[in-house]
């Protein structure tokens, strides 16, 4: 009886790690293989190196970059070199890339940028810029105004909080609120995993100002990119894993309230709006085993997805751009302005593309 129990236990053991490994394989698509697709009129911008993990663009044209991410368990192409913010003006033809220079009493040493988000108070029209920020792979959200006549970064102050344990991303609502997604709930090394290898979602939305913060949306499996509609009626959440873009209505209360999901193929990282359209765009990775075991020999790929009408019964997903890694790595952004569209990776280079009626 005891062998028997045993076998039973072992067997049920087995079947129960074998289901884990087709869904991670599902997840991470893993055999998921997309054929190229190029956009003309695209070139890689000179000065953007190291990553490009996020962008924002203002009503100017001016866009913020992060760069230089390093991240448990994904590669980074220059490890030794801090994290920096770029500028560049999408109406300068030639798109020369400013690396901003931050407050003297910041530690730049340390600045290891992730998720940002711009805020324009209307009372003076002062930029301020959020930046999610991971010194010793710890996270805090660093508050910026920026000084554009002297190409700079004023550091105002820096947010931490036991709710914003492991921040990806972060839409601003206000000069100091904003919400902001948990990538993982562990925060140790090889429980991050494991919690990826299960499949456990567990993993949320914040909303933080210095009166309230508050949990306001959870059940992710990884939530990643966060953005606003034009309207800021509701918030458009990414789940990395779940491979699928969630809308939320946003309560008076700041709480948020699930609307309705979208499903796409590719694993979806960081989401913009388009100011103009409304329209959803969204860069990711079509295969994340290539993102996680990174091999020069067969490198990660690129995948540029545009989404139309997502408050609709049937909202229009077209896949916009392709690449297998042979121009650009692991897109994690993409971002238009006026007819010109911007693609940012991970820890690659950054691509710009003047778009044609798509």
């Amino acid at each position: 009886m005891g062998k028997l129990l045993k076998v039973t236990l072992i067997g049920i053991l087995l079947a129960f790690l074998g289901e884990r490994i087709v869904t991670f394989c599902q997840r991470a698509n893993i055999f998921r293989e997309e054929e190229p697709k190029d956009l003309p009129n695209c070139r890689l911008i000179k000065g953007i190196e190291f990553g490009s993990e996020d962008i924002d663009i203002l009503p100017n044209g001016l866009a913020f970059i992060s760069s230089g991410l390093k991240y448990p368990g994904l590669i980074s192409l220059q490890p030794e070199k801090p994290g920096e913010i770029f500028l560049l003006d999408l109406s300068d033809e030639h798109l020369h890339p400013v690396s901003l220079r931050l407050s003297r009493a910041f530690d730049f040493s340390t600045f290891n940028p992730h998720g940002i988000s711009t805020y324009i108070d209307p009372k003076d029209d002062t930029v301020y810029l959020f930046v999610v920020n991971h010194p010793q792979y710890k996270t805090t959200i660093e508050l910026f105004k920026f000084k554009e006549e002297e190409n700079a970064l004023l550091h105002l102050k820096t947010i931490k909080h036991e709710l914003l344990h492991s921040v990806n991303d972060i839409v601003a609502v206000g000069p100091e609120s904003f919400y902001a997604t948990n990538d993982c709930y562990f925060t140790d090394f090889i429980m991050r995993h494991m919690e990826m290898f299960f499949g456990m979602a567990l993993t949320n939305v914040v909303y933080y100002s210095p009166s309230v913060v508050k949990q306001v949306s959870s059940g992710y499996y990884s939530a990643n990119g966060i953005a606003m509609s034009t309207d800021n009626k509701f918030v458009y959440v990414a789940d990395v894993f779940g491979h699928t873009i969630h809308i939320l209505e946003k309560q008076t209360d700041w709480s948020l309230t699930p609307v309705k999901v979208v499903e796409l193929e590719m694993l979806v990282d960081n989401l913009s709006v388009d100011p103009t359209t409304g329209d959803i765009w969204t860069a990711g990775h079509p295969n994340g085993w290539k993102l996680l075991s990174y091999h020069f020999d067969d490198l990660p790929g690129s995948e540029v997805v545009r989404v139309r009408n997502i408050h609709s019964e049937n909202p229009i997903v077209t896949q916009v751009y392709v690449n297998n890694g042979s121009l650009i790595q692991a897109s994690s952004s993409a971002c238009v302005y006026e007819g010109k569209l911007l693609v940012g990776t991970v820890f690659h280079k950054a691509l710009y593309c003047e778009l044609e009626s798509l």
